[in-house]
């Protein structure tokens, strides 16, 4: 008996209405109102950006870095990891971590915040989102005032952390430093944070 294939034609994947942006672009509230919308959706410059699958170094370095400095903020401060700011109406980014100040709202019920709230973003680089991640986000951060920038790039498997400050009259990033093995800064708060534990291999 021979076994004959068995052709199965498949109907092409339907995209989902919302996808299709109005003429004028999609605003920031529209992430709070569109059904069945991925996780970790951004909107730049009123487009819709997806998330791709993130790398082991992405994830461990943002989870252990949360930590860290969960551990150092000022009382009345809070790290949050990938939560949405509403820069702009038609800018909502979600960096990867942020250091909220002392006035930020605190609910349980908060999907974004303002870049007033904001005393820290961080951003790690990852592959599909270089650009984005190095070039598009940090200019609007700058310009909707987030007062220090920490971009984290991968170099030979290990972090190295990239410190801006806002230069508020040109209303853009300077450096501050560029951290290998340790980063200790001053500002926004006294860190001391040893880069070569964010994403070793630990002891079994």
């Amino acid at each position: 008996m021979t076994a004959e294939a068995v052709i199965v034609k498949m109907a092409p994947p339907s995209i989902p209405d919302w996808i299709i942006p109005p003429p004028e672009g999609f605003v920031a509230e529209d992430l709070d109102h569109i059904p069945d919308l991925p996780a970790h959706t951004e909107l730049i410059d009123g487009s819709l950006v997806f998330v791709s699958p993130q790398r082991r170094f992405h994830q461990t370095v943002i989870h252990r870095l949360h930590n860290e400095l969960d551990e150092l903020v000022p009382v009345g401060h809070d790290v949050v990891q990938e939560m949405s700011v509403k820069l702009a109406r038609r800018q909502r980014p979600e960096p990867d971590l942020l250091v909220l100040g002392l006035n930020a709202p605190s609910g349980l019920d908060v999907t974004c915040f303002q870049p007033e709230d904001v005393v820290l973003a961080v951003e790690v680089v990852s592959p599909d989102s270089e650009e984005r991640d190095r070039i598009r986000k940090p200019l609007l951060y700058a310009e909707a005032g987030i007062p220090h920038f920490w971009l984290i790039e991968e170099v030979n498997g290990k972090p190295v952390v990239h410190v801006y400050e806002l230069d508020h009259v040109m209303k853009s990033y300077v450096v501050a430093g560029i951290h290998h093995d340790r980063l200790k800064v001053s500002v926004p708060f006294d860190i001391d944070i040893d880069l070569t534990k964010l994403c070793e291999r630990r002891a079994r």
